[in-house]
């Protein structure tokens, strides 16, 4: 922040004195000009402290002279005495005065360079104080990088620096983290004293909600470094994470430019950690790839092991199973292991559980908080759900009771191969289960149920692309057939009338006897039998496609 008008006429050695104008004192110098010109103003950009002898000033001058200075935004204006004028004119302290411009009398034994050179050097220490406030505010962030919840403890380091608000963002836009160093908490009645993110959940999704335009054109433009908001009572600044996310500051204050060099930093820091861990993120989703499998052989008890090592359990409870299809798997993960249904635990307390697959992302989901985790993976894709109930800790259970159980030989051949003796009932559900969302994400809904697509037929199940291939190229030479009749509609009637040809002609409004010939030429298009039943099934399917 530059010197003030204050501080620079308190430096004794000056020995400059105020003749007018003392409200202004606090108003910033950023450079000192020497003018004896009649209008400096050209010349200037406002805000610096213009020093004058006066050489070509007079009484009559002052007026218009001031006036031009207040004009171009001068701080200040010092008039040097002893050479052109034995003291300032009283109608240049009248007009300063006037005009509310700060009027300094600098003294004959005071060199104009000696003023110049005490603000350069106040400018310097300035600038030098905030750049040590700024290496200061990167090694604090830094130091919170490091830690074990890295980009969370950065957020919160980095509310405290600004003295306002940050937050961290999934590639959706959804919030994985919030810190308010303001003290706005107007959230979750329900959080504890300490439950920072649960008192900060409501502002931080408005505000995260009122950030999706700018979000969007991030997104849109990736060559845009960052985007600034003001309004009068808040500076926003938001910006992106690589392939990562993003995530927004907030201030009442403007951002100073060391300010920005701290969010910059602060911006850097969490492209690097979130990116760090990468690898990391690889291995655990390979990992919890082979569990998904163990489980879908039945062996409950080594996934369960398996899963241990990551510090991650199966659901204790009977489950729902989701097929989701998204651009950003591991966002998807992150927000499931991050985000919270309730104002106490997270979705990864509650046995959440994730797991690459073919080309998805597969989540066992406890029944009881199936519809949330429905909805926050319906924010980063399509899902496919399946019928609940897949009870995975019981079967667990069972492997447990028989490797106590009391009878020696059955604990032997436990011990002795306990990988032999799979549940075959779990491996059943489970794949029956994960089957179901994968037929019912074939559907064009964003979110499809199997149990509401079971009620509206088995048509419902085909993938609609493959289908509508498959309609395409069966009914192909009865479409491509060149007779005014149409042999489409007509094999429709014939279909639909169950083979009766009095039924299908009446229906077309055609002789029996015709409707006999168009059927012949169907028949023969096709090179397929009409009255064999699967031909007639693979007719009607493609017809009602």
């Amino acid at each position: 922040m530059a010197p003030t008008l204050r501080r620079i006429t308190a430096i004794v050695p000056l020995h400059l004195e105020v003749l007018a104008g003392r409200n202004g004192l606090d108003r910033p110098v950023r450079w000192v000009a020497v003018s004896e010109l009649e209008d400096p103003t050209p010349f200037l950009e406002g805000g610096e402290l213009v020093l004058t002898t006066g050489m070509r000033l007079s009484a009559g001058d002052a007026v218009p002279y001031v006036s031009r200075l207040v004009a171009r935004g001068v701080s200040g204006l010092g008039f040097g005495v002893g050479l052109s004028h034995d003291a300032v004119p009283p109608a240049f302290a009248e007009a300063a005065e006037s005009a509310g411009l700060p009027l300094v009398e600098v003294p004959r034994d005071t060199p104009f360079i000696a003023i110049g050179k005490a603000v350069s050097d106040l400018l310097a220490g300035e600038q030098y104080e905030e750049i040590s406030r700024a290496f200061a505010a990167q090694g604090r962030l830094t130091r919170a990088a490091l830690q074990r919840e890295g980009p969370v403890a950065v957020v919160d380091r980095l509310s405290r620096e600004i003295g306002g608000w940050a937050l961290l963002l999934d590639p959706a836009g959804a919030v994985r983290h919030a810190a308010d160093a303001t003290g706005r908490h107007t959230g979750d009645k329900h959080a504890g004293p300490g439950d920072r993110r649960g008192a900060a959940g409501d502002w931080a999704r408005e505000t995260a909600r009122s950030l999706e335009p700018e979000i969007a054109r991030l997104r849109s433009a990736p060559s845009l470094a960052s985007l600034a908001l003001s309004t009068p009572d808040e500076h926003v600044v938001v910006q992106p994470l690589g392939r990562r996310g993003f995530f927004a500051v907030g201030s009442p204050r403007p951002f100073s430019p060391i300010a920005h060099t701290v969010v910059n930093a602060a911006g850097s820091l969490l492209t690097l950690a979130l990116e760090q861990g990468r690898e990391q993120r690889s291995a655990a989703a390979h990992v919890r790839s082979a569990v998904l499998r163990l489980l879908l052989a039945g062996e409950a008890r080594a996934a369960a092991e398996t899963l241990a090592a990551l510090g991650m359990r199966l659901p204790g409870e009977p489950v729902t199973v989701l097929a989701c299809d998204t651009a950003d798997p591991e966002a998807l993960t992150e927000a499931l292991a991050g985000a919270a249904p309730g104002p106490r635990a997270g979705f990864a307390a509650m046995g959440t559980f994730t797991a690459p697959w073919e080309g998805l992302l597969v989540v066992l989901a406890p029944d009881l908080h199936a519809d949330e985790v429905v909805a926050l993976a319906a924010r980063h894709g399509r899902v496919g759900v399946s019928a609940p109930g897949v009870e995975i800790a019981r079967s667990e259970s069972r492997v447990e009771d028989r490797m106590e159980s009391p009878d020696p030989e059955l604990d032997r051949a436990f011990t002795r191969a306990p990988d032999r003796a799979p549940d075959r009932a779990l491996a059943t559900a489970l794949d029956r289960a994960l089957d179901q969302a994968r037929r019912a994400l074939v559907s064009a809904s964003p979110v499809a149920r199997f149990s509401e697509l079971a009620g509206r037929g088995l048509l419902s199940l085909l993938d609609p692309a493959a289908a509508a291939s498959f309609a395409a190229a069966i009914l192909a030479p009865l479409r491509d057939y060149g007779s005014r009749a149409d042999l489409v509609e007509s094999l429709r009637a014939y279909l639909a009338s169950n083979g009766h040809w009095d039924a299908a002609a009446q229906r077309l409004g055609v002789h029996r006897h015709t409707l006999r010939y168009r059927m012949k030429r169907v028949s023969e298009l096709l090179g397929r039998d009409l009255d064999d039943p699967a031909v007639r099934a693979e007719l009607w399917i493609a017809l009602c496609l």
